[in-house]
């Protein structure tokens, strides 16, 4: 595994003291901007698509960032990179071999191996390869999910943002 990135490490130069030494006033402003993402992605999943469970696995992403933004398993290169692996790999599963246990537990190997290869560790995005080989339905599903990820990694930047801001306040 490489030094300069590992999905598996504090990101470096990482304040993660910052992080710790919140009151239950800074938990609640910093656990907001998760909140939102999600309630963001649920409506526009409402809209456009009846396959919610597909969507499920980002507020596991959503409450990961939110417990630590300065980690590398929630960057945005190893947010993306996991998640759209893992759902195009369920995908991939479900239109060879229909929505199944085979299906699904293909899906998920593959998806470890290629976040361990990629060293774009997202335990989440295990979720999503099971969820997207189980019940796929069409293209169309996968680029909402891509949508979705995206709105989902704006998080990394907002609860870094955030957390700075909490700490630069509370020196004051």
């Amino acid at each position: 595994m490489s030094k300069k990135r590992s999905s598996l490490k504090p990101l470096q130069g990482a304040n993660r003291t910052l992080r710790r030494r919140l009151n239950l006033q800074g938990e609640v402003v910093l656990a907001t901007a998760p909140t939102l993402i999600v309630l963001t992605v649920m409506a526009l999943v409402e809209v456009l698509s009846q396959q919610r469970l597909l969507f499920a696995s980002l507020a596991s992403s959503a409450f990961l960032i939110y417990l630590d933004p300065q980690h590398g398993t929630n960057a945005v290169r190893t947010l993306i990179i996991a998640q759209m692996t893992a759902a195009t790999i369920g995908f991939i599963t479900y239109f060879f071999l229909g929505s199944g246990y085979l299906s699904g537990g293909i899906a998920m190997v593959i998806a470890i191996a290629l976040m361990i290869l990629l060293d774009a560790m997202h335990p989440p995005a295990v979720a999503t390869s099971l969820s997207f080989a189980l019940k796929a339905g069409n293209i169309s599903n996968l680029i909402l999910f891509a949508l979705a990820v995206g709105i989902t990694a704006v998080l990394v930047g907002l609860e870094r943002f955030a957390l700075w801001m909490l700490a630069h306040h509370s020196h004051e």
